[in-house]
């Protein structure tokens, strides 16, 4: 029997098949699929908030979006015009329902990334305005709300599914 030299054992196509395999398995697991549902979005300078009109593209740090189920989506200037979308869906886009929703997503406030709105952690009452004055302001996670809130003189932290009508209106009119 002949011994393989190692060229030979390289040009093996058995081998080769079975390195390539290997190498492909490993760099597969080692990816970071984390960021796979998070949206790819690409703002265009003619993206208007569908409730006051404002052009989206001008404020990224705000940007909240919706997608409904048949692919249409809309970008707003703040989570606060989000949410009145969402409470009346037919005055602010005709013909469609708040159960026609998809996907919603808000931007987190430090990391300026857009990420699942029903997870968000969101400071009322802050000093911080956004472009439509008082604001929801969101946040992956409770620390860096409790953070904000702390240094921002906020009034409170609430959840997605705790925001109500009345205090997007409360937002509208606090002086």
């Amino acid at each position: 029997m002949r011994a393989l030299t190692p060229k030979a054992r390289i040009a093996s196509p058995t081998v080769a098949k079975i390195l390539f395999s290997l190498a492909l398995l490993i760099m597969l697991f080692s990816m970071d699929m984390s960021h796979a549902d998070e949206p790819t979005v690409t703002i265009q300078k003619s993206d208007r908030c569908p409730v006051c009109g404002m052009f989206v593209y001008k404020y990224p740090k705000w940007v909240a979006q919706i997608i409904f189920k048949d692919g249409t989506s809309y970008f707003y200037d703040g989570a606060k015009d989000m949410f009145k979308h969402i409470f009346d869906t037919a005055k602010y886009t005709a013909g469609k329902k708040a159960e026609d929703i998809k996907a919603i997503y808000v931007t987190d406030y430090y990391e300026v990334e857009l990420f699942d709105a029903k997870s968000a952690f969101f400071v009322i009452g802050s000093d911080v305005l956004g472009p439509m004055g008082h604001e929801l302001l969101p946040f992956k996670d409770q620390e860096a709300a409790q953070e904000f809130l702390e240094d921002h003189k906020g009034k409170s932290i609430i959840r997605f599914q705790d925001v109500t009508p009345a205090i997007i209106e409360s937002l509208d009119h606090r002086t």
